[in-house]
């Protein structure tokens, strides 16, 4: 394991064009392009296409009219992630060969199902951070002979990461460097709080929490900035990175837009749309100052 040069910093904003972009968006690339400044620092735009199902032409070509109305310019090429495809591929293969990923056939409905059976009998069951009742173990625990015999009749399923198999080829306690708003320093990092985490799907070849350390490691990331609500994530990637053997960025998580229900934006959310926004006579200059650039 090994950190990358912190002489030629580099930052990314990563949005997924499946919304149009919001005021959270705004601050969180803002911020990147404040701290890559500061640095001395590159700035890269990367395009998480990776779920085709919802990510659509629209919103990506919104996405850039946006950022350059903003006053913001990127490298090009852009780097999407539906073009490296093949590269998530192959960091799943080798987590495959380490014998840490498994078909997990259960839905989301059966899951949730399970999870009310069980808090109906009084019975607790675990959470993620995100406070998702977490994947239960029968998929884990199947005889090899089922297992094979469910992928052959063609069952929909997705593939997950035996998070205590994973957990156990880990030396030490896996740590991150903060210096964002969800602290200052040396962070521990507790990726079994999420459980059994989803690594490919039918509707996605490759998961967010992949796909993502595959990118930043590609794209030489030395500083990951974004919001709050990701910050308990960096305890997978820090997994994925370790068992991957990739690079360990800096991370800096900032405060997060919330809306007047007091919940972070959503990207449904148009009153607070960069494009609806502008639409209704807002400048790039009040839209800074709104966020306190």
């Amino acid at each position: 394991m090994h950190s990358p040069s912190r002489q030629n910093p580099v930052f990314r904003f990563a949005p997924s064009p499946n919304g149009f972009l919001h005021l959270g968006h705004a601050l969180s690339v803002l911020t990147n392009e404040q701290m890559a400044k500061e640095e001395g620092g590159r700035l890269l735009l990367r395009i998480e296409d990776i779920d085709q199902t919802r990510c659509r032409a629209e919103f990506e070509d919104e996405i850039f009219r946006d950022l350059a109305w903003l006053g913001l310019e990127f490298e090009t090429p852009v780097r999407r992630q539906s073009q490296h495809l093949e590269e998530y591929h192959l960091a799943l293969s080798r987590l495959e060969a380490l014998g840490l990923v498994y078909p997990a056939f259960l839905t989301r409905g059966e899951v949730k199902a399970k999870h009310a059976a069980a808090e109906a009998k009084g019975k607790a069951w675990p959470h993620d951070p995100d406070g998702a009742p977490l994947y239960p173990p029968e998929d884990r625990q199947r005889p090899a002979t089922e297992r094979a015999h469910l992928l052959k009749s063609g069952l929909r399923h997705t593939l997950r990461l035996d998070m205590q198999k994973a957990l156990s080829l880990v030396a030490k306690p896996l740590t991150f460097e903060e210096t964002g708003d969800g602290g200052k320093g040396t962070m521990t990092a507790d990726p079994a709080a999420w459980g059994d985490v989803v690594l490919s799907r039918s509707d996605a070849p490759s998961s967010y929490h992949l796909s993502v350390v595959v990118d930043d490691a590609a794209q030489g990331v030395t500083h990951v900035v974004r919001g709050l609500d990701l910050f308990h994530a960096t305890s997978v990637h820090r997994l994925l990175q370790h068992l991957l053997g990739l690079p360990e960025p800096l991370y800096h998580h900032h405060r997060l837009v919330l809306g007047p229900d007091g919940r972070k934006l959503s990207k449904s959310e148009g009153s607070t749309g960069i494009a609806a926004l502008k639409a209704s006579g807002h400048s790039p200059a009040d839209i800074r100052g709104l966020l306190g650039f």
